[in-house]
């Protein structure tokens, strides 16, 4: 095989209260690559479509070569010519891992035309480092379920230690995507150095809740844990109107709401696709009379990551 072109899906990360450490993928929004071998040697990426001219064509800047790159040297193949294309089919700057998914479509791309050397769970250290190329730290809540679908839990960093969590039957995202910039850098500027330990026990005692409403395929204790008492508050303010599309996702029947990523993307999970339904367009109607354009997007879980399109 000498060309593939593959798909990788969006994520939501952190699931409110799981920062960095908790993520899980949706069928769409997603991003695609097209990838060849060539004769020579050498990462070109040769044009981007769909980005507006905001992503850069230099093979060691853009997420999806350098992580490509990254690969090959691994292997002690850096000989190998390879040509890609990236079909930029998900909004930059949304807060669901539109870097990730172009980087898991490229290192997913790579892998296959290598002959399927290493596992999802194996490529998710090369992704990281186009992570850490678009936002300035290697996080693995958007990357590791881009790869390896589903819920993925980080237990650890150092060294790494990805859980794979299953899904309750029936769980579908409801996610809205405001046209307001929100940069994952300045988000992440924002975050405290230090909490309090009673607001740290709070977190610790949700996360351990969603998690464990995962495995017993309890929608509702999963919707009870999704509360954040340490970043939320202070990421919230940047996406407008956020309490009140909370509160309409929470009327019209969502199980939990929050905050995708760093923003400006929020997203509830609900027991049916047309709750979710319900829910993202009360949303679009209010943002549409704050004069805010938006998306919607309404997903089950996505549980197999990349896939040859």
């Amino acid at each position: 095989m000498k060309e593939i072109k593959v798909f990788a899906p969006a994520t939501v990360a952190n699931v409110v209260c799981g920062f960095d450490v908790l993520g899980f993928a949706v069928n769409e929004p997603g991003d695609e690559v097209v990838m060849r071998l060539v004769d020579k040697p050498g990462v070109r990426l040769l044009k981007i479509i769909g980005d507006e001219g905001r992503l850069p064509l230099d093979s060691a800047r853009n997420t999806v070569s350098a992580s490509v790159q990254h690969y090959l040297k691994h292997l002690n193949r850096e000989d190998v010519g390879v040509e890609i294309e990236l079909h930029k089919k998900m909004p930059i700057g949304s807060g669901l891992g539109s870097s990730s998914a172009s980087t898991v479509a490229g290192l997913y791309a790579i892998n296959q035309l290598m002959g399927n050397l290493l596992s999802a769970k194996e490529l998710v250290p090369f992704a990281m480092k186009g992570e850490e190329l678009a936002c300035g730290y290697g996080h693995a809540d958007n990357v590791a379920p881009a790869l390896m679908g589903g819920f993925v839990l980080v237990r650890s960093y150092d060294p790494l230690d990805l859980i794979a969590l299953p899904t309750p039957s029936n769980l579908f995202a409801a996610i809205v995507y405001p046209e307001v910039e929100v940069p994952t850098k300045d988000a992440r500027q924002m975050i405290r150095a230090k909490v309090l330990l009673k607001d740290a026990v709070t977190q610790w005692g949700n996360v351990a809740g969603l998690v464990s409403g995962l495995f017993l395929n309890d929608i509702d204790l999963v919707g009870r844990s999704m509360k954040d008492v340490l970043i939320e508050p202070v990421r919230s303010i940047l996406i407008p109107g956020f309490e009140a599309l909370r509160a309409l996702a929470m009327e019209n029947g969502a199980v939990g709401f929050g905050i995708s990523g760093s923003g400006p993307s929020v997203f509830a999970l609900v027991k049916d696709e047309a709750t979710a339904r319900k829910i993202t367009d009360a949303q679009q109607k209010h943002l549409a009379n704050l004069n805010i354009n938006s998306n919607a997007y309404v997903s089950s879980v996505n549980a197999e990551g990349p896939r040859v399109i």
